[in-house]
């Protein structure tokens, strides 16, 4: 072999030997996001959609510039507490947990890498930020109007909906660590209204069927199902037990009327996911967690199925009116009505004029 040669030889070779190295420190340098949910991906999938549009804002699209280790807990909540504190083993960069359940144990698990959550509670009340200017520590994130605020309110649109329905049903699943805001605030709203409330509580598939059977014992003329990624899940049995048993409920998740329950209200999770993307993005570019106040995402829909076999027709004049009269403290940008049979909806565009709301187009 030539000098020449055999120089180009061993400068080929120590290319190939190189190349792992190379790999290896570049991968180092792409950033990863510990992806925290208490729930499943096939029930939230708009949402992650809407967290990498968020990121993709910011400049960061997964699998290019950005890995994403996503941790599921599929609505058994034991599980978030080993799922964080992988994370952290992993050394990830940042941590993203949604919603509630999920947030607490990822600040639990760490106090050095940064978090952002999107959660539809208080999140000084859970203890997750000192407040909502100052968050302090390594959390920050988007908190969507939801909570036992909106649980109160569904059952004000219930009563209106069905007012002839003096005893109401409300399945809550016992092992999320907010259900207890929820029941204390549906109750209060009950007793100001007057109605008769059984409280079920439903953690897993049989307890959702003998929570049924008791609501029908028990003689209840509605049913409200409380916000919870579990249940969020089982919005296909919610809906199948309800229409057997000829039941009008309210969901906390358009998903389960778009499944084919008759009616939800609830907050834009597409919004809030968005925002808490962007916040991951600004981290990843320097950003501490601490400068970053949580945003406060405040846009709710009212989601109507007029084709459940329910009876939603016979609820038509009723509903019809409610964007006229939204004369509450709550502000509605937002109502849409969807008729999932047809695949069409109408959108209210409300606008809030002297304390209530009123329809501005009735868009098909």
């Amino acid at each position: 072999m030539s000098g020449i040669k055999r120089r180009e030889f061993i400068t080929l070779v120590g290319s190939v030997a190189a190349c792992p190295f190379f790999a290896q420190a570049q991968q180092a340098a792409v950033p990863v996001i510990g992806f925290l949910h208490a729930a499943s991906p096939r029930d939230w999938g708009p949402s992650v959609a809407a967290f990498r549009q968020g990121l993709r804002e910011t400049g960061y699209i997964e699998g290019q510039n950005v890995i994403i280790e996503y941790r599921w807990a599929e609505g058994h909540y034991d599980r978030l507490p080993d799922l964080a504190a992988d994370l952290v083993r992993r050394q990830v960069t940042v941590i993203f947990a949604s919603p509630g359940p999920a947030a607490v144990p990822a600040k639990t698990a760490t106090t050095t890498i940064p978090i952002v959550f999107a959660i539809g509670y208080d999140p000084v009340e859970l203890g997750l930020v000192a407040s909502f200017n100052r968050p302090g520590a390594n959390i920050t994130g988007v908190s969507w109007l939801g909570g036992p605020t909106l649980t109160a309110k569904r059952l004000e649109l219930l009563h209106e909906l069905v007012p002839r329905a003096t005893v109401i049903a409300v399945i809550v699943n016992p092992n999320n660590l907010l259900a207890e805001a929820d029941t204390r605030e549906v109750q209060a709203a009950a007793h100001t209204i007057g109605l008769q409330l059984h409280l079920l509580k439903a953690g897993t598939e049989s307890d959702i069927e003998s929570a049924f059977a008791t609501l029908v014992e028990r003689r209840a003329g509605a049913l409200l199902v409380a916000t919870d990624g579990f249940l969020l899940g089982q919005c296909d049995q919610l809906v199948a037990l309800a229409r057997r048993h000829a039941l009008p409920a309210m969901y906390s998740y358009r998903e389960c009327t778009v499944a084919g329950g008759l009616i939800s209200y609830d907050a834009s999770l597409i919004d809030a996911n968005r925002q808490a993307g962007m916040y991951i993005g600004r981290i990843l570019k320097g950003a501490k967690p601490s400068d970053l106040p949580v945003q406060q995402s405040t846009k709710v829909q009212l989601v109507i199925n007029f084709q459940n076999r329910q009876g939603a027709r016979s609820y038509r004049p009723s509903l019809a009116a409610w964007p006229c009269r939204r004369g509450d403290r709550m502000t509605v940008p937002f109502v849409a009505v969807h008729e999932a049979a047809c695949g069409t909806s109408r959108q209210f565009a409300a606008t809030q004029h002297f304390g209530r709301f009123r329809s501005e187009a009735d868009i098909d």
